[in-house]
């Protein structure tokens, strides 16, 4: 990260990409002193409140995040940088998006945790738009020129007021992840609990990780006289970018048992913060992520390592389990909406599990006229991963891998009936195991 006096004394000369984040109240001008080679600036987690008229000086400018800020109308001067076309707003005070805002430009927008009641009808005119997300805002409708946007590819919806589903949605030939729990309308099953484990059973050891929603650690439990190496999940309860943590866990305890799925032991009692958390079955240290998350070049799209190779059978292996277990999920009326391959882990042979449910949604499956719908939506998205499984296979004459191909193009059809179900492409895996 860069300094604000590195920028005043013009150490900065020449720069393409700027980060600041040094509780600024102002925009610093002296920003414009880059116009002529800024593509990404960064200025999250400061006190900005508003952006000079003459922003559009930043002619290069590409990609742009504010978020953190104190913002409560989106400016409109981001329609005046001819080549923006990411803009990051997350967690301000937005309660207004006027529509001169919305850069035709854009093909990702992030308005996520802010107060929006109403997005513009112009919005329909971003037909670039990629990626959208509007979790944990106010919204109670979405405008129906949404429609417009044909290139959408991922919706974040989750933690607003909708009350209505917006069926036109499933119209929308390039969808593919749709998070949408949390509204008025979102169905609420039924959900069992899980066997309660006292906190003070547990002996937290070693950090595996930590998302948006949680943080999962190595422990120790003791019980009835034994000792178990266990994984603890202990949610945060903020909104995420994908939704509200208590859907996520929720879906993962309706989810149950498959052999592509996390184990789920028990649920956390007694916590000395009052959170909630998992208890789950410790993942060998043998399995890693299949992939990595978006770039900002590749938008919505997964990205690998440049050396990393796949054979014919593991990718039928791991294609093969994705399919089983997203047929297990929609079965128990569960849409995963983040079917991604850095969502997916994997050993050396092989052996596949699909994790993180933190945009899961529950759908009414006796609703089968949308229940349908949104499998194949997500079907669109298993599509995309048999495209990057095909791409990573280390023998493209390979028979089995022409079939995954032909496979791959009815999942990726335009038309969402033209895609088969999981039920169907799970039958279909298996045959070529």
């Amino acid at each position: 990260m860069q300094t604000l006096k590195q920028l005043k004394n013009g150490e900065l000369k020449g720069a393409v990409s700027l980060k600041l984040s040094e509780n600024l109240s102002h925009f610093p001008v002296e920003i414009f002193e880059l116009a002529d080679t800024l593509e990404y600036l960064d200025l999250s987690f400061n006190k900005l409140n508003a952006l000079p008229s003459d922003f559009g000086r930043l002619k290069k400018l590409k990609i742009f995040f504010c978020s953190e800020n104190q913002f409560t109308i989106l400016p409109e001067v981001l329609s005046d940088c001819p080549l923006l076309d990411i803009v990051g707003f997350k967690s301000n005070q937005i309660k207004t998006v006027p529509p001169a805002s919305l850069n035709p430009n854009l093909r990702w927008l992030i308005l996520t945790n802010n107060k929006v009641t109403e997005l513009p009808a112009e919005t329909g005119n971003c037909s670039r738009m990629q990626k959208l997300m509007l979790a944990g805002n106010r919204l109670t409708k979405l405008p129906a020129t949404l429609a417009g946007c044909r290139n959408l590819e991922l919706l974040r919806i989750s933690a607003n007021q909708l009350s209505e589903f917006p069926g036109w949605l499933l119209s929308m030939p390039k969808l593919s992840w749709l998070a949408f729990s949390g509204n008025p309308f979102s169905y609420k099953p039924t959900v069992h609990s899980l066997t309660a484990i006292d906190s003070s059973e547990l002996e937290i050891n070693q950090l595996l990780g930590e998302g948006a929603s949680g943080v999962i650690s190595k422990a120790t439990w003791r019980h009835a006289g034994e000792t178990t190496e266990v994984a603890v999940k202990i949610f945060k309860g903020a909104i995420t970018s994908d939704g509200l943590p208590e859907d996520e866990m929720n879906a993962c305890i309706t989810a149950g048992n498959h052999d592509g799925l996390v184990e789920l032991i028990g649920q956390i009692a007694n916590h000395p913060g009052n959170k909630k958390g998992l208890v789950m079955k410790l993942i060998p240290g043998s399995f890693y992520n299949l992939g990595q998350p978006p770039s900002l070049v590749s938008c919505t799209r997964d990205v690998f390592k440049p050396d990393q190779t796949l054979t014919p059978e593991q990718v039928l292996k791991i294609a093969g389990t994705i399919a089983s277990v997203a047929e297990h999920l929609h079965y128990k009326g569960i849409m995963h909406s983040d079917l991604y391959a850095h969502n997916i882990l994997i050993d050396d042979e092989a052996n596949t599990l699909f994790s993180d449910f933190g945009a899961a949604c529950f759908y009414d499956k006796a609703n089968t006229t949308i229940a349908n719908k949104l499998e194949r939506l997500e079907v669109r998205a298993f599509g995309y991963l048999l495209d990057d499984l095909a791409r990573l296979c280390n023998d493209t004459e390979h028979p089995d891998l022409k079939k995954l191909l032909v496979l791959k193009e009815s999942c990726l059809s335009e038309q969402l009936t033209n895609r088969p179900t999981f039920q169907y492409l799970n039958a279909k895996f298996s045959g070529l195991k």
